[in-house]
């Protein structure tokens, strides 16, 4: 069975998820504080997390970049729940590392839809990379599918699952321009409502990670318009 976390300190959302996500066959824990949260999900991480973003004891975000730094939670898929809807909000929560972001009020047809595909497209990356073992070399940069690891100039990059995936899908093909809507459907496994901001975010962030490292930021090309390649 799937063990699904939900960490929300209203009582009725706790509720309102856990009852649509148990009537669609998962196994559901909650919890209200996010310090205790954060303990129980290192000691026995589940297989995807909802995450409310305010919290007591430690707030979503934070849970959020812990988890991403810890090696047995660094691939957990993790979607952010909150009522704030502010751009700032949606856009670090999703640099910091979340997969999905939600806002409340929020349809749990929706939410159970989301974490189906979330779902999959984990359990199906997983099995790409196991497929995938010989490393992927473009000059300096050494990505390795098995281990979800890219190393630029004998460091290994901070990377979240997401930032892994894109780059990964554009070194494959160099040269190849992939539109923002094809890495939205292939990296995140569903329709986000067109937003494809979510896909520049994430693209941002990379570049960021890579410029940090004898700046090979251009490795990524935008291409007016249309989408992104990788150049080397």
């Amino acid at each position: 069975m799937v063990k699904i976390m939900v960490v929300d300190d209203e009582v009725s959302i706790r509720e309102l998820v856990k009852f649509n996500l148990e009537k669609s066959g998962y196994v559901v824990e909650c919890a209200d504080d996010g310090s205790k949260a954060l303990e129980r999900i290192l000691d026995n991480p589940p297989e995807l997390l909802i995450l409310d973003l305010m919290l007591p004891g430690m707030d979503g975000l934070d849970i959020c970049r812990h988890l991403r730094q810890q090696e047995k939670t660094r691939m957990l898929p993790i979607i952010m729940l909150t009522a704030r809807v502010e751009e700032i909000d949606r856009v670090v929560g999703l640099e910091i590392g979340a997969d999905d972001y939600l806002t409340k009020p929020f349809s749990p047809r929706e939410l159970v839809a989301r974490v189906k595909s979330l779902l999959r497209r984990s359990q199906g990356n997983s099995q790409s990379m196991e497929k995938q073992n010989e490393p992927i070399i473009r000059g300096k940069l050494q990505i390795y599918p098995e281990r979800y690891e890219a190393v630029l100039d004998d460091k290994v990059l901070e990377l979240t699952p997401k930032e892994f995936q894109l780059l990964m899908q554009l070194a494959v093909n160099p040269g190849k321009v992939y539109t923002r809507e094809f890495l939205l459907e292939n990296i995140w496994g569903y329709e986000f409502a067109g937003d494809t901001r979510t896909v520049d975010v994430h693209i941002r962030h990379l570049r960021q990670k890579l410029e940090s490292e004898i700046d090979q930021s251009d490795l990524i090309e935008t291409i007016r318009g249309i989408g992104y390649r990788f150049k080397g």
